[in-house]
């Protein structure tokens, strides 16, 4: 019975993953009609997330939430639940750009409760993790675009309203072209970091089975992307432009720049 819920909740997790491919699209500022299709894919995971818990229930023979699978599982649904309620009465989707990977993300952790088989082929193993590198070393270049962008925009700032002269500084973008610059870096950061966490939570899960939660690497990485998440969504949706968004971008680098060392192996070192 446990077998199957997790199953469903996969199933779960595969629909809502077309929401998340809606919001990196809105982000990007793509053109895209997605919204209903991801809208609609959405609903039919919260049926599917529905059976899981269910059948979950009657395993166990009570709320699934003994752990932290069970529990990041109800609370994504219960997040799901109130997205649709307040998407259906207040037409509010706007909400989805962050709601939908923040649900898939929860439903995908939730789904690695029971073990999988371990990787058939080594090659396959590294041509995974090598994938999973390459999408993470190309969001973190257009992060570290945003961050400078975002320094130059506060040090441009900063000359603009002192009104002086000078030959370096009158040699800076204007401001609107950073604020884009610093948009478009963003939304293609935050696009190639969530596919890089994606692949990244599946080739640990395999890697080190019901185990992978435990790893402080992990966990950074998928608090980084967090702050990632709130921070493209306060940027699409409350208006948060020029100085607050600078100051926002450069704390998210020093988030990636803790994540980045704790996969390189600088954690040994430090408890030495």
């Amino acid at each position: 019975m446990q077998a199957t819920s997790i199953f469903w909740l996969r199933v779960a997790a595969a629909l809502y993953s077309v929401g998340v491919l809606h919001a990196m699209l809105t982000v990007l500022k793509r053109p895209s009609k997605m919204f209903d299709l991801s809208a609609s894919a959405f609903s039919l995971g919260v049926t599917f997330h529905l059976v899981a818990l269910v059948d979950m229930a009657f395993a166990v023979g009570h709320v699934p939430a003994d752990n932290l699978y069970e529990t990041l599982s109800l609370c994504g649904f219960l997040i799901a639940l109130s997205f649709q309620f307040v998407s259906w009465r207040y037409q509010f989707s706007s909400l989805s750009v962050i709601l939908f990977p923040l649900v898939f993300f929860m439903t995908l952790v939730g789904a690695t409760e029971i073990p999988v088989a371990g990787w058939s082929n080594p090659n396959v193993r590294q041509g995974w993790l090598l994938v999973h590198i390459l999408l993470v070393l190309i969001g973190y270049a257009a992060m570290l675009v945003t961050a400078v962008a975002s320094l130059f925009y506060l040090v441009q700032e900063r000359h603009l309203k002192r009104k002086s002269t000078s030959a370096i500084f009158d040699k800076l973008p204007p401001l609107g072209t950073l604020d884009s610059l610093i948009s478009n870096s963003m939304g293609t950061g935050f696009a190639f970091i969530t596919l890089a966490t994606i692949a990244g939570v599946i080739w640990a899960f395999v890697d080190y089975g019901t185990h992978w939660l435990a790893k402080p690497a992990v966990i950074i990485s998928l608090l980084t992307w967090g702050f990632y998440l709130v921070m493209v969504f306060l940027r699409a949706n409350a208006g948060w432009r020029g100085r607050k968004a600078a100051f926002m971008a450069l704390s998210v680098l020093g988030f990636s720049a803790l994540t980045w060392a704790a996969h390189v192996g600088l954690k040994p070192l430090i408890e030495k």
